[in-house]
This record gives C-alpha cells, structure tokens and sequence, in this order.
C-alpha cells in the first residue's frame, strides 16, 4: 500500500454533530459498521524508553508504531497492524493473527513468531528483540466511518476514546477501561492522490484544532 494524506481534527461536540450530518448527506457509511459504527480495541506497543510516544510528542519525521488490533468486541479475529508515517504522509501495514498466537506474545512466549513465515510478524518480532517491544496500553473508542469512492477517501469520527493499562487483559472484551477526557471526538480524514471539494467542505470544523492527534498519546495519561 503506498502513503495517503492524512488530516486530524479534534472537535468539540457541536463540531461533531455538523461533520455527522454534512458527511451522511454527500458520503457513503462503510459497509462494516453495524448500525453506523462499530468498536475498535488495539494493544500498542511501546520499549522502555517510550520510543513511539516521545517520537509522536517530538513530531519526529519518520516514526511506527506496532498494535494489535480487534472489532466489536470479538477477539476471535485480530490484526497485527504497523503504521508508518514519513514528511506528513501515512502508510498501515496489517496481518492477520490468531487468538493463541496473540495469547502467546502477551504471555511472553515468542517461540512462534519466526516459524510463522509472515514478514509483518517477523519485523514485529525484530522489533521485540532488538528495541524490547512490549505491550504498553488499551486504547477503546467507537468510530463512525463514511466512504467516498473519487479519491479512495476515507472520513472517520472517533468518540468514548478510553485507556486500559492492564495490557494483559486485552483479550477480554469486558477488561476494565477509563475515560481519557478532554477531547470529545477525533475527526481523520485520509486519501491518496487528491481530496474532492466536497468532502473538504463536508469536514470544515470551524475552530476545532488541527493537528496531530495521537489516540495512543492520549491514552498513557495514566502512565
């Protein structure tokens, strides 16, 4: 998958209520949503030095991060998903994991990642022996996406954003989570080669800020 432009804005409620009704009335909802929406849980990962996340607070030019990542509180299908961003521009890799394999890393055991033959999980695994990857935070929120075909654009809206720092629990749908506060949803629009005027004009947030939001950011506020 090649690099696709990338905007974030934080809205306040009112914000969020506009964009919902501009979006639905010139785009499509993804197809995967139940009812609108579906929830997204994923695990981060992170070394001891907090590399991922003083990379993001620096706004160093090119970072990753590695997280697993599951839907609708269903962990019987997982991805392992790394994202790169390089000069503003994003890029997400992802493979698809088992639940014994995903058990197996949370409990230490390493031994299967290698024989597994997929090049993600063996950078995953580099990664784990080299910078001491290891699971850092729960990060829940609900999403509303909406699709629109010129440009491959994607618009999602992202709300209830909650932490968990019971790494080990990830695999439990009903594992305890807090609210991280502060910022009400997260609008991420993403495309490739160009942006329709109508989308544009579809996510104008008024006031709300731009900039470079990081859910998994905002989720350590507890440490």
């Amino acid at each position: 998958m090649d690099y696709r432009h990338e905007w974030k804005y934080e809205l306040d409620h009112g914000s969020l209520l506009a964009v919902r009704q501009r979006l639905s009335a010139v785009a499509k909802r993804d197809s995967h949503a139940v009812g609108g929406i579906y929830r997204i849980r994923s695990l981060y990962f992170d070394n001891a030095d907090d590399k991922a996340l003083r990379e993001k607070i620096d706004g160093v030019n090119r970072r990753e991060k590695f997280r697993f990542r599951y839907y609708n509180e269903d962990p019987s299908f997982i991805r392992l998903e790394k994202k790169s961003k390089v000069n503003g521009l994003c890029r997400k890799e992802s493979t698809v994991l088992d639940r014994e394999q995903v058990q197996a890393l949370l409990d230490g055991d390493d031994t299967w990642m290698l024989p597994s033959g997929d090049e993600l999980v063996k950078e995953l695994y580099v990664n784990w022996k080299k910078q001491l990857l290891r699971p850092k935070v729960i990060v829940d929120y609900v999403r509303e996406p909406f699709v629109y075909a010129p440009g491959h654009v994607r618009v999602t809206l992202d709300s209830n954003i909650r932490t968990g720092m019971r790494w080990e629990e990830f695999l439990n749908p009903a594992a305890l989570t807090l609210p991280t506060g502060g910022t009400t949803a997260v609008l991420e629009v993403k495309w490739d080669e160009f942006l329709p005027d109508i989308i544009r004009d579809a996510v104008r947030t008024g006031g709300c800020l731009a900039g470079a939001f990081s859910k998994y950011a905002a989720c350590r506020i507890y440490g």
